[in-house]
């Protein structure tokens, strides 16, 4: 409150523009411990699309990306800021397809909170998305990785179900999201899974299979 108050959330914000990347990374932490207070989210909303344009251009796999990637999760916890992401859907299916273990961990934290929200639900199924996605519905992916993607499945049908499987049914083209999760190979590996050797993995395939 006393950075907010002295008028330091611009301040803080002005460096993640900053050309030396362990500034920018030091920025992106403080607006991450910043954005934990709802009031501080007013303020650094205005950030959200130089935020994302560092985070889909810089290095993959980087501090800052991943400082970048934490910061935007923390401003989509609730649903205010959420649609300011619509027009980056498809590139953070890109970041999590490319990235490694821990950045593929943060993209899936930020897409949970999209895909509980039923207002972002046709933005995520339109989003074009590589077939390799699939992938990480195999039995011998992390399962940190495994339960995040099956709870993506699962909030994604929960909410097509709210909404009455979208009033008025849009049409999506190939090689978008719903292509991939309506589509048969996605059925067969999520039914795979309920053989998987982890309990905690079995139990949420159960909850998903009567929704395949």
């Amino acid at each position: 409150a006393i950075i907010r108050e002295l008028g330091g959330i611009p301040i803080v914000a002005n460096k993640i523009n900053h050309s030396n990347q362990s500034i920018k990374e030091k920025a992106l932490n403080a607006l991450n411990n910043l954005s934990v207070n709802v009031e501080n989210q007013i303020k650094i909303k205005i950030y959200i699309s130089q935020v994302c344009e560092d985070v889909f251009s810089g290095p993959l796999n980087s501090a800052v990306q991943l400082a970048g990637l934490t910061l935007l999760t923390n401003m989509t916890v609730t649903n205010d800021h959420q649609h300011m992401l619509h027009s980056y859907i498809t590139d953070l299916f890109q970041v999590l397809l490319t990235g490694n273990g821990n950045t593929k961990v943060q993209v899936l934290k930020l897409l949970l909170n999209l895909s509980e929200n039923p207002a972002m639900t046709e933005g995520l199924l339109r989003a074009q998305v590589d077939s390799s996605f699939l992938s990480l519905y195999d039995s011998h992916v992390a399962k940190e990785i495994l339960l995040r993607v099956l709870t993506l499945f699962q909030n994604i049908k929960n909410c097509l179900k709210i909404e009455g499987h979208l009033a008025v049914q849009p049409t999506f083209t190939e090689g978008s999201l719903f292509f991939l999760l309506h589509g048969e190979e996605c059925a067969q590996k999520i039914r795979a899974l309920v053989d998987h050797h982890d309990a905690e993995v079995k139990e949420k395939v159960v909850t998903i299979i009567p929704k395949i």
